[in-house]
């Protein structure tokens, strides 16, 4: 069986570069399922501009926004964020007492593969996967985004807790309720830990494992457990503050315009403007955080790690002994590409998954499998 992908021939493609088209096939072997489409999805650049190369067209949106998304939505320029924010919606999770109006972005598609159940990392939302999830969707898996307890846009006035029980609670009832299938789960950065803690504790939910740049060794929030209650608030106040997040993507990415960065910076921080947003954040912070260097050599399942050879915020010499603490593993890096690959590098980490998803047995997992045609 043979996909196509139809891309561009360079994958760091600049404004105004002309580029012959090329094609990319993934040969895989005849005993794979087969996927229901083929996915043609030319017009995503894998390197992301504010401005588009030559004959690069856009999606229209012209869809309404979700009400519950806060009024900043109409000033992100970036039309992959803005027609994703377009597809978010809240469902409802029981959560011990509570009914929590949940925000994820559910799938048009249903297949007969596994479901592909996209997380994200430290305080940030679903919007990370705008450019990974419609391609996904044009191969045919059955994908859902899914904003975890305590930040995207989930509707938090009753402010339940969101420490690291509450988080599995809630993501495994939001799965029992809604996903009800063994799935392919993927967290990047701190959803890495998320996604290892979950599988750990509900293995009957989870098929394999997709971990992007784990932020897995961390001993949790470290002293900032202990901070009292005021000085936590203006701690956290900070992380939405413009200065440090366009300093973290100064960090994060390897090479984009001061344009996109302060784009990418407005759909990173638009959860931040919630009302809830500190008061979750902060009993997150307080409550100590994910501490999942134990639970490693725990998971059963069969995982990939994903990880950006330039990443400035965790070294890649972890992804190395990550790989090497998990019982059953592969390790794939990107070159060129820093801490969220599924951002500077989207085409690369979807096309990682669909082989992930179509392949039974994680020892055939083979890069040979695929190769460029230029």
């Amino acid at each position: 069986m043979i996909i196509t992908i139809h891309h561009k021939k360079r994958e760091d493609l600049k404004p105004n570069q002309n580029a012959k088209s090329s094609k990319l096939r993934l040969r895989l072997r005849p005993s794979m399922p087969t996927l229901p489409v083929t996915p043609t999805y030319a017009h995503i650049p894998t390197k992301c501009r504010a401005s588009p190369p030559l004959g690069f067209a856009w999606p229209q949106c012209s869809t309404p926004f979700p009400s519950f998304l806060p009024q900043q939505i109409h000033k992100i320029k970036d039309p992959f964020a803005r027609k994703l924010a377009q597809r978010i919606e809240r469902l409802p999770v029981s959560l011990k007492q509570d009914c929590i109006m949940s925000s994820c972005v559910k799938p048009l598609v249903h297949s007969k593969t596994s479901p592909v159940v996209l997380l994200h990392g430290f305080d940030s939302s679903c919007l990370e996967w705008r450019y990974v999830y419609p391609m996904l969707e044009e191969a045919g898996l059955e994908t859902w985004a899914v904003d975890i307890l305590g930040w995207g846009f989930s509707d938090l006035e009753q402010r339940p807790s969101c420490d690291v029980p509450s988080k599995r609670q809630h993501l495994y009832q939001l799965w029992k309720s809604h996903i009800k299938m063994p799935m392919i789960l993927v967290g990047p950065s701190l959803g890495a830990a998320v996604a290892i803690d979950f599988a750990v504790n509900h293995p009957e939910a989870v098929e394999k494992l997709v971990l992007i740049d784990a932020s897995v060794y961390a001993e949790g929030t470290g002293n900032l457990a202990s901070l009292p209650k005021l000085v936590a608030y203006a701690g956290v106040s900070l992380l939405k503050s413009v200065p440090l997040r366009l300093y973290v993507n100064l960090l994060a990415f390897t090479d984009i315009s001061f344009d996109t960065s302060l784009d990418w910076m407005n759909i990173g921080r638009l959860h931040c403007l919630l009302p809830w947003w500190e008061d979750a954040t902060v009993d997150f912070m307080r409550s100590g955080g994910y501490k999942v260097g134990e639970q490693i050599e725990q998971v059963k399942q069969k995982t990939l790690i994903i990880w950006g050879e330039d990443d400035q915020i965790i070294s890649n010499k972890l992804a190395v002994r990550l790989h090497c603490e998990m019982p059953n593993a592969i390790l794939r890096q990107i070159p060129e590409c820093g801490h969220i690959p599924h951002v500077e590098r989207p085409s690369r980490v979807t096309k990682l998954i669909i082989i992930l998803v179509l392949q039974k047995n994680i020892d055939q997992f083979d890069m040979k499998l695929y190769r460029d045609e230029h």
